[in-house]
């Protein structure tokens, strides 16, 4: 058997003993990465995903938010993005501007700026 075999040999065995030491803990890690992916799947995503207008009135421009992260102004076309505590990042051609978010009820969203300034929208049927 050649020097390389062996190195390889020891190599698994150490893997599969460290495997059944650590069994356990690893199946919490993994169950725990999951989980977190799995509950980050209902956030603001699928809240703010589907067609919105800014106002009551049947004309007013419509905002547009994919899942995948992509939205539509009107005709123009932007990416959105989450950040921390409620915040949503709009990038368009024309600028870049980041909201704090809420959802008052299934159909209601406010969009609040900085400046304390707010978007109220309604989603659309």
């Amino acid at each position: 058997m050649r020097s390389g075999d062996l190195f390889e040999e020891r190599i698994r065995r150490v893997m599969a003993s460290l495997f059944i030491r650590y069994k356990w803990r690893l199946m919490i890690i993994a169950s725990a990465v999951f989980l977190g992916a799995f509950a980050s799947c209902g956030g603001p995503t699928r809240e703010i995903v589907g067609k919105w207008r800014a106002s009551d009135e049947p004309n007013a421009v419509v905002w547009e938010f994919s899942g995948n992260g992509a939205v539509i102004i009107g005709t123009s076309r932007g990416r959105y993005s989450f950040g921390d505590n409620k915040r949503v990042k709009i990038e368009m051609p024309f600028g870049t501007s980041v909201y704090r978010m809420e959802f008052s009820r299934p159909d209601h969203m406010t969009f609040r700026e900085s400046t304390g300034s707010k978007l109220e929208f309604t989603r659309v049927k």
